[in-house]
């Protein structure tokens, strides 16, 4: 059995949102736009490995002819400053595919955005490492999606833990800020202790929980592999206890009740809030590195103060972040598949401020079911790409949340 999900092409809204289709895209009296926080770009859709979760449908093991070009990118990226200063996220398919990615970054870090790279590592080396770090990285990610071979090559091949971990090493060495990413799915999340320990051992600035969305290749897994509501609660706390050891920046990621959980604990446990908004900031941990950056050839890049562990609320698509596809898309997030148009067609800071879609996402009050009537609706918003994935309405409840709203309680 598989589940029949949307797809980045399939562009149909529920009736709830329809209203949002026969709108134009963009309204140029929408509400003021917040700062953006984090640009993820798909730089190719291009990969030498074809995960079972990944978001896209179709994975090619070259490069796309529908890819941004060099000086199509470069335009877009130039207009960036005008967002904020997001940290603009390379990632893919496998970012290092493309021949201009080195002149592309440089451009950015001339602009003074913060950049970071998400890559699987696995053709990763001692030389590139070098380039990556040189150019003004900031961070750089390697998914593992367990804590040995047979955990992650299940979900990415044979050989790619090997490889990964090679890859990882390599950056590391070279001086670069590590993150591990995660997607939790039922054969991996016992092992997230293990997996904890990995990233200790490998000496990680940080490690995100990713909860898996079912959109482009998770789509079509067997439901058996997601996990159940309580499964996902259970992981929640076992991210917040975690944390509260200090050893390394943890974060849910597509799994905003994390910020309810997280009150839930602190109130329970007796610990303000505060102090679990930006972990480690009064640690000498290395994920809050200054404005030195170590072997930098200038000691420095732009982007060297940015907070790369921000945590500030649950759902932050379309809100703080965004975002573009290879072909120049714009979606809310990467799991999301409505469009709010195209940066080859309409520059990016007008469709940021203007989309229609993105404003429906910036107002807590049009969030429907129990999330509508949650009072943790304003820190939680419920992960708006797994309620539009199983009800093709981005505003609709979380699918995956066990909790009842007080209002529900007492009615």
């Amino acid at each position: 059995m598989t589940i029949s999900l949307p797809t980045v092409a399939d562009q149909a809204h529920s009736d709830a949102v329809s209203a949002t289709s026969t709108r134009r895209l963009l309204d140029p009296a929408a509400p003021p736009a917040p700062p953006l926080r984090l640009l993820f770009w798909e730089t190719t859709t291009g990969c030498n490995l074809a995960c079972i979760h990944c978001r896209r449908l179709e994975v090619s093991r070259q490069l796309s002819k529908l890819d941004l070009t060099t000086e199509q990118a470069r335009q877009f990226i130039r207009t960036l400053p005008e967002t904020g200063r997001p940290i603009l996220v390379f990632s893919g398919g496998e970012p290092l595919m493309r021949p201009d990615l080195f002149e592309l970054a440089e451009f950015a870090t001339g602009l003074g955005l913060p950049i970071a790279l998400a890559t699987n590592g696995t053709i990763m080396n001692d030389e590139l490492a070098a380039r990556v770090r040189d150019v003004g990285f900031r961070r750089v990610s390697i998914s593992f999606d367990g804590p040995d071979a047979s955990t992650h090559d299940q979900f990415r091949g044979e050989g790619a833990f090997a490889s990964s971990v090679a890859g990882f090493k390599a950056l590391r060495n070279a001086g670069l800020s590590m993150q591990i990413n995660t997607t939790v799915a039922k054969h991996n999340v016992r092992k997230l202790d293990e997996t904890y320990k990995l990233a200790l051992g490998l000496g990680a600035d940080a490690l995100h929980i990713f909860m898996l969305v079912p959109v482009g290749c998770g789509m079509e897994l067997d439901p058996n592999v997601m996990l159940s509501g309580e499964e996902y609660e259970a992981a929640l706390n076992w991210i917040y206890d975690r944390s509260l050891e200090g050893k390394i920046h943890l974060k849910a990621t597509c799994a905003p009740h994390y910020f309810r959980v997280m009150r839930q604990r602190a109130r329970q446990d007796g610990r303000p809030m505060p102090q679990f908004a930006h972990p480690h900031r009064n640690m000498a941990h290395p994920a809050q590195a200054g404005p030195s950056t170590p072997h930098h050839p200038h000691g420095a890049h732009p982007g060297a103060n940015a907070d790369m562990t921000a945590m500030t609320k649950g759902c932050l698509a379309g809100q703080a972040v965004c975002f573009i596809s290879h072909t120049g898309e714009v979606f809310p997030c990467g799991y999301l598949p409505v469009s709010s148009g195209n940066v080859l067609r309409t520059p990016f800071p007008q469709i940021w401020r203007q989309s229609t879609i993105f404003a429906d996402l910036r107002d807590d009050s049009k969030l429907q079911g129990k999330c509508g009537i949650c009072e943790y609706s304003k820190v939680c918003m419920g992960c708006r790409a797994r309620a539009y994935g199983f009800s093709h309405n981005y505003l609709a409840e979380e699918p995956n949340c066990t909790y009842t709203p007080l209002r529900m309680r007492r009615s």
